[in-house]
């Protein structure tokens, strides 16, 4: 029993960092039907950048939010420098340029930083916190809350706020969100701009614990599609949902079975998704007129 329970809050823990990334492609793919494999790289971006502002003397909250904001930029960098110029293409185009621009980043930041592993201190302190028999790290329940916080604020963004509706609008038909004066570029800009803070928040949150690395984002962002895919691609309550179940698989398969088998439970997801239920647990059948 306690050792489920150890598994258990490693897995709360492991998949609400899976959910951030999760809510982070929702927030795209629901401007654009793309799906951003570069978002891996904001989560990296957001742990490196505080780590050496942070060396650098400035304070951690300081720190933090200018990763968090020079990663926004960066995405902003990623629609207008990449994306925009060939909007007209397929969606798969779309898809390995964002591939490509993962790969740029990930050397650009090994040129910039360096290839070590690094962190910074917790936010409130190393001391476990008991709970029943097993234990949880204060850093931990931030990232818990810190997933929850932003799934509340964007399912609170696209469906209580107009422009969280045009986003939607923008999703369904670029050009009827054009013909009612919807500013499609705008909207764009916007969703990567708030994807990529999400994902610095993701990594400002997570550092403390699993340290980061120029390297990071390459597992990041495959384990966050396959929590988005389970929970059903753009809606934030699958990414929430699907990143917490992805989180536990691992974590189980790692306690019960063998830790050497964990990184392949994103793997066995993604084919059993697209297998079973390519809509995902929260996801829309779609129908098309023919």
């Amino acid at each position: 029993m306690p050792e489920l329970m150890q598994f258990l809050l490693s897995g709360v823990t492991v998949g609400a960092v899976y959910a951030l990334v999760a809510l982070g492609f929702t927030i795209i793919y629901n401007a654009s039907d793309v799906v951003n494999f570069a978002q891996g790289e904001f989560v990296m971006l957001g742990g490196m950048i505080t780590v050496f502002a942070f060396d650098a003397g400035l304070q951690l909250p300081l720190a933090a939010l200018i990763a968090i904001a020079l990663t926004a930029a960066i995405g902003v960098a990623l629609n207008k420098l990449a994306i925009e110029p060939a909007r007209g293409a397929p969606v798969v185009s779309l898809i390995i340029i964002t591939i490509g621009a993962s790969i740029f980043i990930r050397g650009v930041t090994q040129l910039v930083f360096d290839k070590q592993l690094h962190r910074f201190p917790a936010f409130t302190g190393d001391e476990p916190i008991r709970i029943l028999a097993a234990t949880i790290l204060p850093q931990s329940l931030w990232v818990i809350a810190g997933a929850v916080v932003v799934f509340v604020a964007l399912w609170l963004f696209f469906t209580r706020t107009l422009t969280g509706k045009a986003v939607l609008a923008t999703s369904n038909n670029r050009l009827a969100a054009q013909l009612v004066g919807i500013n499609t570029k705008w909207v764009m800009t916007l969703s990567f701009a708030l994807s990529a803070a999400i994902g610095a928040l993701a990594g400002v949150l997570v550092t403390p614990i699993t340290l980061t690395s120029y390297d990071l984002g390459i597992a990041l962002a495959l384990k966050g599609f396959a929590a988005a895919m389970l929970g059903g691609m753009g809606n934030p309550k699958g990414a929430l949902v699907g990143g917490l179940l992805l989180g536990l698989f691992e974590a189980l398969t790692a306690g019960f079975i063998s830790s050497q088998y964990k990184d392949a439970v994103a793997f066995i997801v993604i084919l059993a998704v697209l297998f079973a239920m390519p809509q995902g647990l929260f996801g829309r059948n779609t129908v098309n007129r023919v």
